[in-house]
């Protein structure tokens, strides 16, 4: 028995040992299985038959001389698609020199620009221009310029009116031209300010406590309450072409308000959204003489449009002071836009409350 044992267990090491000498390892990927084209056309026969009789031909022989160019383009496409996958050192190599053969070629720079010929649309002077600044519209996307040009003031004044008839939240307002000179001479000087907006007293009498420019309230004067509101001036370049050399205009810029309440300016600082955008178009300045406002509150900001006008005209009475802000209290309100420009601490609030009241 131990004799035997021996014997198969030597067998299987030498058997062991021939097998692992002649073992071999393929890719599955790549085997090509080998069929009987004879096994194969004989199951398709009777299909082959039909085919040739639905088509019109006698035999199978026929219908294959038929499509025998359409075969060889499809054995020949197949082909290609095996390649690629089989051998994509190939492809590979066949693409580098193609490029290498593409780069060898001279480079041809681009014909010149054609010059623009009568043929083609020239744009009119008084098209429709983008604002230097971005989100401002310009005064042509409200106005047809060619056909007011030779309108009157009067007529201009009723046509902007009309235009924002329809937006109760709009603003609208044609200023002489030396009007807004001044506005915008102080502007330039002054373009940071606060305003107050008057709220009404309680209903028994007493009155609320009016709000400091800090934010806060002051208990000092229990009285009406007043609303602090920040306003900004912007200056932009002008829509439409710009000017000849030499020439004088006074459509040199487009000016932007932006009010904001202070108490979200202070939190928000430059990132504080406004509740009214109010701009001032100059384009028909030199023709008529007349500067067109246009604005807009947005809604659930805590401000009406009324409220808005009111503000505009408290802008106008700190602002102009040759005209509108002339009179008694000049100097008062000189000296309050001053000293908030600079800083000053001796500014007071309450002075500024009581002059925004004695607007008319």
């Amino acid at each position: 028995m131990r004799r035997t044992y021996e014997y198969y267990r030597r067998h299987d090491i030498c058997t062991t040992q021939v097998q692992r000498r002649w073992a071999q390892v393929h890719d599955i990927r790549f085997v090509a299985t080998r069929h009987n084209s004879t096994s194969i056309h004989n199951k398709y026969q009777d299909k082959l038959e039909e085919k040739a009789r639905a088509e019109g031909f006698e035999s199978v022989e026929q219908l294959k001389a038929a499509y025998e160019d359409r075969i060889k383009k499809l054995r020949k496409r197949v082909g290609q698609e095996l390649d690629k996958v089989t051998n994509p050192d190939a492809q590979i190599a066949a693409q580098q020199s193609q490029g290498h053969s593409q780069s060898q070629k001279p480079f041809h720079p681009p014909p010149p620009p054609q010059a623009q010929t009568s043929s083609q649309p020239t744009k009119s002077p008084s098209a429709k221009h983008d604002s230097g600044a971005p989100g401002i519209k310009p005064l042509s996307s409200y106005l047809d310029l060619d056909k007011v040009a030779s309108l009157p003031n009067k007529e201009i004044e009723y046509l902007w009116r009309l235009r924002h008839a329809s937006d109760p939240k709009s603003l609208c307002a044609v200023i002489p031209l030396e009007v807004y000179k001044r506005i915008y001479e102080t502007a330039k000087t002054h373009p940071r300010f606060i305003l107050p907006l008057p709220r009404p007293a309680a209903d028994d009498g007493s009155g609320d406590i009016k709000q400091s420019a800090d934010g806060f309230s002051d208990s000092n004067e229990p009285r009406a309450a007043s609303d602090i509101h920040f306003l900004q001036w912007s200056f932009h370049p002008p829509a439409g072409p710009p000017p000849a050399p030499g020439s004088q205009t006074a459509n040199t810029h487009t000016s932007t308000i932006l009010f904001t309440h202070l108490a979200a300016f202070k939190l928000h600082g430059e990132y504080a959204q406004p509740h009214t955008t109010v701009t001032h178009h100059l384009d028909l300045a030199d023709s008529h003489g007349l500067v067109l406002l246009n604005g807009s509150v947005v809604d659930s900001r805590g401000v009406s449009a009324e409220e808005a006008k009111w503000l505009l005209l408290c802008m106008q009475k700190f602002y102009d002071h040759g005209g509108h802000g002339g009179g008694i209290g000049k100097e008062k309100r000189q000296n309050l836009l001053k000293k908030f420009s600079q800083g000053d601490a001796s500014f007071d609030v309450n002075e500024l409350v009581d002059e925004a009241e004695r607007i008319s």
